[in-house]
């Protein structure tokens, strides 16, 4: 490749990746994943979107909604390399953000539990506005 292809390639990728981020207003991550180091990934890219400046929801399903309850499992918790952070805790940094936090509105049925089980902030998704947020054009997904 030539140095003029190069930087012209590179020109374009930037002019490209801007133009995405002015399109997305807003972002969804929904996390499902019960991995402990893939929930704690979900926290820092969406805590990052958070810090740009993007209104963002999170939305917890399956093992993912874990780390929204008040007696979470340890790998929820638990402090992890490099900077010792936990997916609760960066959970917790996203609500005080302004994050709107929701589990799936079938979690807490299927664990035979009620919102009293949530750490404070989080609330169960309504179907109807979790469907018109993720249809949104304008919206951003993110899926861990």
């Amino acid at each position: 490749m030539t140095r003029t292809f190069k930087a012209t390639a590179v020109a374009l990728m930037m002019t490209a990746s801007a133009a995405m981020a002015e399109d997305a207003a807003s972002l969804v991550a929904v996390v499902t994943d019960g991995d402990a180091q893939t929930q704690l990934m979900s926290m820092v890219l969406t805590n990052q979107a958070i810090d740009r400046g993007v209104p963002t929801r999170i939305l917890l399903c399956g093992p993912g909604g874990d780390i929204a309850l008040a007696e979470a499992p340890e790998t929820a918790t638990a402090p992890q390399p490099p900077r010792g952070a936990s997916p609760q805790g960066l959970l917790k940094a996203a609500i005080e953000k302004g994050a709107t936090v929701e589990v799936c509105a079938i979690y807490l049925p299927g664990k035979g539990a009620d919102a009293s089980a949530l750490i404070k902030g989080v609330g169960v998704a309504e179907p109807p506005a979790m469907a018109e947020a993720l249809l949104d054009r304008t919206t951003r997904i993110w899926s861990f």
